[in-house]
């Protein structure tokens, strides 16, 4: 489950995933008309395209997720680049019959909001394990618990965070189908400007298949703000589609894809986005790995 679990080691820190990707939503809160401005912990859709269900190889890795999006704000339209790169570490060690996992991301964001100079700076770090079990079939699910550091970036999510992602992939046949659910809690609601942060939920889906050393297939993406019992506040939320393709090129995998919008709540309009994603092993256990493979999983290399 090299490439695959590589992706999925990604999800987990963004995993997965919604995370660090604070800049997103936090600068989306910004850019909703309402006196309550959201921000989130972690960016919906970072997940997509990995096997977050599935174990990682031993060994260690490191993922940088780069998304560029637009959306149609009025006047003018608003703009965020989020960066999350994340390092890692699938252990030999299995606790409670599921392979143990590491991960530390650390956000990078600017953000231009209806045409304003764009401001830039480093988000939340996210600490995070995780619990991946196989359970036969190619099906493997996964649990991963981690929190989200505070910060004092002004335009950017500033209150710790806990973050619950549920996984579940089947990566048989050449196919990854894989669905993960984010669940978000923040420890102070407010930051000290008065931003107000509500607990939600994220669910990330991808169907992809690997022809080759290509993948390709179709993802898509939901989030929602959780009720809160702030007078006037408007919940947002968004659903979004898009494709993907993946190519193989040797030691490192790069994923792309595009999504839009087709439902958007409160953010203002409608967003476009573009992913690249770049997978690196820095250290692999070989015993697990089949080279010339796009994101396979620990059982096809067996």
């Amino acid at each position: 489950m090299s490439g695959l679990w590589f992706g999925n080691l990604m999800a987990g820190f963004s995993l997965t995933t919604r995370g660090i990707a604070a800049a997103v939503l936090a600068v989306y809160g910004a850019l909703a008309t309402t006196d309550a401005r959201a921000g989130s912990a972690a960016q919906p859709g970072q997940t997509v395209g990995l096997p977050v269900g599935a174990q990682l190889p031993v060994g260690l890795y490191f993922v940088n997720l780069s998304s560029f999006g637009t959306r149609s704000t009025h006047p003018r339209d608003s703009s965020t680049n989020v960066n999350l790169p994340t390092f890692a570490w699938s252990t030999p060690w299995d606790v409670a019959g599921g392979r143990l996992q590491f991960f530390f991301t650390q956000l990078v964001a600017a953000a231009s909001s209806r045409g304003a100079p764009y401001q830039s700076g480093i988000g939340q770090q996210l600490l995070a394990a995780q619990l991946a079990w196989d359970l036969g079939g190619d099906v493997g699910v996964s649990y991963l618990f981690g929190g989200y550091l505070p910060i004092q970036t002004g335009f950017l999510t500033q209150s710790a965070s806990l973050t619950h992602r549920f996984a579940t992939s089947y990566t048989g046949q050449d196919w990854n189908l894989t669905a993960n659910l984010l669940y978000g809690i923040f420890l102070d609601p407010r930051s000290p400007a008065g931003t107000l942060y509500p607990d939600y939920l994220n669910l990330d889906l991808t169907a992809t298949r690997k022809f080759g050393k290509w993948q390709v297939g179709a993802v898509a993406f939901g989030s929602t703000d959780l009720p809160t019992r702030v007078v006037g506040y408007r919940p947002q939320g968004q659903i979004a589609v898009g494709g993907l393709v993946g190519y193989n090129f040797g030691p490192v995998n790069l994923q792309a894809y595009l999504t839009r919008d087709v439902v958007a709540r409160n953010y203002g309009g409608r967003e476009i986005r573009g992913w690249l994603r770049a997978i690196v092993p820095l250290y692999q256990d070989t015993a697990e790995v089949e080279p010339n493979r796009t994101l396979v999983t620990r059982r096809q290399a067996e």
